[in-house]
């Protein structure tokens, strides 16, 4: 059964191709937020397709512009309460990378971590090999069953190292 929201953005679509990918976007949201046992609502599955597009880590106020871009009807609290909801639910990452904003990011199935510019808030994710060791290591030596390692490292990036000359 097709919803009026899917309608409607199937009717936006200008090609074939493209109601076809939007489809298959808003299939693939509603999959993963069934598969959790949760109730599939048209801005949930915004809102988890919008982090997923993000490619990096947003925080509520952004994710909140894209939303309404797309929904004018959503609000800033059902923003805020999905987004701790996908938390709860392992879907997403919340990192702190200031005392001030929260970050989200969809959980990937690779470990990663991050770099932070103190200057401009520039994240840069790396992967690095020696976490993995480093949990084992410091797992046997304290016995310890470690289930997750954040490294988060801080400095400049290039463009404001540069521009600090």
């Amino acid at each position: 059964m097709i919803s009026g929201n899917q309608a409607g953005s199937w009717l936006k679509a200008k090609s074939v191709r493209e109601m076809a990918q939007i489809m298959k976007r808003e299939s693939g949201a509603r999959q993963v937020l069934s598969g959790a046992s949760q109730r599939v609502t048209a801005q949930r599955t915004l809102l988890f397709e919008l982090l997923r597009q993000s490619g990096g880590h947003v925080d509520a106020d952004e994710l909140y512009r894209r939303a309404r871009k797309k929904n004018s009807r959503i609000s800033l609290s059902t923003v805020y309460r999905n987004l701790q909801l996908f938390k709860k639910l392992g879907l997403i990452e919340e990192h702190h990378f200031d005392e001030e904003h929260h970050h989200y990011e969809v959980k990937s199935g690779a470990e990663h971590q991050h770099l932070l510019c103190l200057s401009c808030g520039k994240v840069v994710e790396f992967a690095c090999p020696v976490s993995w060791k480093f949990r084992e290591d410091i797992g046997k030596q304290y016995d310890f069953d470690i289930t997750d390692v954040e490294v988060r490292m801080t400095g400049l990036c290039s463009t404001c190292r540069t521009r600090e000359k």
